[in-house]
């Protein structure tokens, strides 16, 4: 008999939730942890917990441009600000 290979795909188990998410302007990596959780746990379980983070549209572009930088982005020094949001969100 055959062994059936796993599949390390990563599996989003609240879909629904996760294209809001990403619809949103969230990361993959971000809309998949919280879908994931909010399946879990429960959505208002989970959103009860919330972040301590500020939204991007709310720091300055000096710190942006810091936070690009540590996630190795290029290009960041010449970005305005809603290409640096962009950018952060979709890395």
């Amino acid at each position: 008999m055959a062994e059936k290979k796993k599949d390390d795909t990563p599996q989003i188990k609240d879909d629904e939730l996760y294209e809001e998410l990403r619809d949103e302007g969230n990361s993959k990596e971000k809309a998949a942890r919280i879908a994931n959780a909010a399946a879990r746990d429960g959505r208002s379980e989970v959103g009860e917990r919330g972040g301590e983070s500020g939204s991007y549209e709310d720091w300055t572009v000096d710190e942006l441009q810091d936070r690009a930088k540590e996630l190795d982005i290029t290009g960041y020094s010449d970005m305005k600000k809603d290409e640096l949001i962009e950018a952060l969100r979709n890395h």
